[in-house]
């Protein structure tokens, strides 16, 4: 029964939203990670989250995800997107593209188990914990290879909101390369937001559109990997027979450019544009709080220090990269 489950991370993630609603400064979907992450550590909680709760968890997780990246896509206008320029756009994907290769070989070099180098530089390279949900679904990742990956990126973005700010005068950014230095560096959109709103309007504005072009990269790099597992998975080696294989573009992707197309060329009501909005970022709170609950601190504490260091060198080599590119600008 998933019911129970899904319910307890709707509830939750409505309390992100008052949260969020109280301290601006927080951003929602992080408070999601974050209450998701303190509620599995509950000596208390924990019985029924692995158990009762276990079923609702795992859909919130899962399917509420793959809804919530579809809606995400009515966020992306490609033509918002174009007025950056080339060179910014040109920047931007190249940025995705070494932190994403740069961290998938730095966790692999460092003997991080299973699907954790390619979760981390998902997370780091995109759009955070939302995009570690959108990849674990299609390499099958376990509860346990998805826990550390979410855990260093929350804590990576929460850091970043603290630390650039404190960095914008003495790089002698001004306010619009501030913006294309967050949006280009910070990895989930309300973390952007937090961290942009400091610099004015126009700095947050420029921080969400490169941000959402970093985003619209979930989709190539998706496809790409579920192409490797078809390939993996072409023959079972036990029977010998066809295997079960994830479609080469998986239909929660398809819906999210099929958004973002539809948000580009079709002219849709402001006010259908701001539901989507909040249903969109609470359908999200809800997926990454069931996330976030199947972190277990206590196993990464024992064995996350190559994790951590994975995390922490890709959190770094972006906002280099980032700042980088702010400067060719």
């Amino acid at each position: 029964m998933w019911l129970p489950g899904v319910l307890v991370a709707a509830a939750a993630a409505l309390l992100s939203g008052t949260v969020h609603a109280v301290v601006p400064g927080f951003p929602l979907l992080t408070v999601a990670v974050v209450l998701g992450i303190l509620a599995g550590q509950l000596p208390t909680l924990r019985p029924a989250l692995a158990g009762v709760l276990a079923p609702g968890l795992s859909v919130a997780s899962t399917r509420i995800m793959r809804l919530g990246v579809v809606l995400l896509g009515l966020k992306l206008s490609l033509v918002d997107i174009l007025g950056l320029g080339w060179l910014t756009i040109a920047t931007t994907v190249a940025i995705v593209l070494l932190t994403f290769t740069g961290t998938l070989w730095l966790g692999r070099r460092l003997g991080l188990p299973g699907n954790q180098p390619l979760l981390i530089a998902t997370g780091f390279s995109i759009c955070g914990a939302s995009a570690i949900g959108a990849m674990s679904g299609v390499v099958r990742a376990k509860d346990e290879e998805t826990a550390t990956p979410i855990a260093l990126v929350t804590l990576c973005g929460t850091l970043a909101i603290a630390v650039l700010p404190v960095l914008w005068h003495p790089l002698g950014l001004t306010d619009l390369q501030f913006g294309h230095w967050v949006g280009a560096g910070v990895h989930d959109v309300g973390q952007v937001v937090a961290t942009a709103q400091v610099a004015g309007p126009a700095a947050l504005a420029v921080a969400v559109v490169v941000k959402l072009t970093r985003v619209l990269m979930l989709a190539p790099i998706v496809a790409t990997v579920a192409v490797r597992e078809r390939r993996r998975d072409a023959r079972d080696p036990a029977t010998d027979a066809p295997a079960a294989r994830p479609p080469i573009l998986p239909l929660f992707v398809a819906g999210f450019l099929a958004a973002t197309l539809l948000r580009t060329f079709v002219p849709l009501p402001a006010g259908l544009l701001a539901g989507a909005d909040v249903l969109q970022t609470y359908l999200l709170a809800t997926a990454l709080f069931g996330l976030g609950a199947a972190v277990d601190l206590r196993l990464i504490l024992r064995t996350g220090g190559r994790a951590l260091a994975v995390g922490l060198l890709s959190w770094t080599l972006i906002a280099a990269l980032a700042l980088g590119a702010v400067q060719l600008g």
